[in-house]
């Protein structure tokens, strides 16, 4: 068997995935040197050598790499920030390491005005209506925010404010759901304003898909949809959060969808990835450069946002179910072949498990949370793990022999089976294996009260559609 050395730069459950698929190769010997940003607990398991760089820093991550560039014939990034900050450039100009994901010029999850104004000038259809306010277009805040307000009649008060920045300010906050008037709006608009440019967008009704894709620079392979639960309590109540859990059906499509509906996000990408490669992208886009949040509303499909990186969960959902060797895919991804994938034809359900302040929980439902428990060692039953059930440690830490939640999502549990529902059983069947740190997760990811209110809502949407002039 040949032996292959991979570099993976992890943070949190979808990098565990990562390199689950490639510990399982069938194919390869694979030694894999993990960057990480804390002690995950799987990672070192699984890892030949393991680094810990808490703030995952391009330049001590290459430094890394350049000492073991012999025995690493590719590296893959999981999380953003390394991506935006330009790892890939800096790695493969200093050493013969190729990674898997777009240089810094194509991540273009880095700016929310440059993703809409790219859009407008290829698919403007996907684009709701929007605005950007750049600080250096006014002279005072009561200016900014008399064309505010302006642009609020404009969209009946129906907006979304987003920082142009990831992870600036206060973030995305909807009309409806973050304010309810337009000072505790432009209050929040402020938070985001004091980072730079702001958008302010349409807000669109709809149901929401998760469309990924793996590139190797000149083809672009779509995976199944996924469907993604931002929202923190079951019910998709309160805050967004970086994602609670995420379902998959049996195939490519979601209950909800329509053929068309696939082929017309399918079109749509590819619109974008050709344009890109007419600007010399090239190979610059390998990687995973199309993690698409698209909304099917009454007036077409349109784009929340995208992202120049796997999805966390969505991805988790669907390395599991890979036919192909996951080293394979990556090589000919680095190599520039890679047409096809083969994936299972089979359901699968991630459930988030996370600690008691991650979306607000503890401040929300104080009575529910052990606070005696909180920031103790948490215990993960020993299970007889099968293909069907998968358990990744995220934001986790190994310290003396103990396991230690932190701040954000803690571990993720996959279920995977002939249908949603027994997929769903089995991810909480993993959930309930895993006990203390006063963790806690939604109970409705993929439940058929939840799908069911997607079909109905769909097809709400579809007459709605019908009924629009021309």
């Amino acid at each position: 068997m040949e032996k292959v050395g991979l570099l993976v730069i992890s943070y949190g459950a979808r990098a565990t995935a990562m390199i689950d698929a490639f510990s399982r190769s069938q194919n390869y010997l694979t030694k894999i040197f993990v960057v990480d940003k804390q002690g995950n607990p799987f990672n070192i398991k699984k890892a030949t050598e393991h680094a810990i760089i808490p703030n995952l820093d391009i330049k001590t991550i290459c430094k890394f790499a350049a000492r073991r560039q012999k025995k690493i014939d590719f590296g893959i990034v999981g999380p953003e920030k390394p991506i935006i900050n330009g790892l890939r450039d800096v790695i493969e100009k200093e050493t013969d390491i190729r990674m898997i994901c777009p240089t810094k010029r194509f991540a273009i999850e880095s700016s929310k005005v440059m993703q809409r104004q790219l859009f407008e000038k290829v698919v403007p259809s996907v684009n709701p209506r929007f605005k950007v306010f750049n600080p250096v277009d006014y002279r005072s805040l009561n200016e900014v925010k008399r064309d505010l307000y302006n642009w609020l009649d404009v969209l009946d008060n129906q907006a979304v404010v987003k920082p142009d920045i990831p992870a600036a300010g206060k973030g995305v906050g909807v009309w409806g759901d973050h304010f309810t008037d337009r000072q505790s709006l432009f209050n929040h608009f402020l938070a985001n304003y004091m980072h730079g440019q702001v958008i302010v967008e349409e807000k669109i009704e709809g149901e929401e898909t998760s469309f990924q894709s793996f590139c190797d620079g000149k083809n672009l392979v779509a995976l199944p949809e996924t469907r993604d639960y931002k929202r923190a309590f079951d019910g998709d109540t309160g805050p967004n959060t970086g994602g609670m859990g995420a379902y998959k059906g049996q195939g490519d499509l979601l209950p909800f969808m329509k053929t068309e509906d696939r082929e017309k996000e399918v079109e749509i990408v590819n619109k974008v990835f050709n344009f890109m490669k007419k600007q010399g992208a090239d190979n610059e886009l390998r990687g995973m450069p199309f993690y698409v949040a698209f909304i099917h509303s009454s007036k077409g499909p349109k784009i929340l946002e995208n992202n120049s990186r796997p999805g966390d969960p969505e991805i988790i959902n669907v390395l599991p179910l890979l036919k192909d060797d996951f080293t394979d895919v990556c090589f000919k991804m680095v190599e520039g072949n890679l047409t096809k994938i083969e994936i299972e034809k089979k359901a699968s359900v991630v459930t988030y498990k996370v600690p008691p302040s991650y979306g607000g929980y503890e401040n929300k439902f104080p009575s529910e949370v052990e606070v005696d428990n909180i920031g103790k060692p948490i215990e993960i039953e020993t299970i007889n793990e099968t293909y069907n059930l998968r358990i990744y440690p995220a934001s986790l830490e190994l310290k003396e022999g103990k396991i230690y939640p932190l701040t954000s999502r803690s571990i993720a549990t996959v279920g995977i089976a002939d249908t949603i529902e027994e997929a769903r059983k089995l991810s909480l069947k993993g959930i309930s294996c895993i006990r203390g740190g006063a963790l806690w997760n939604r109970t409705d990811i993929a439940s058929r009260k939840s799908i069911q209110q997607s079909l109905e809502h769909m097809k709400k949407l579809d007459q709605q559609k019908q009924q629009i002039p021309g």
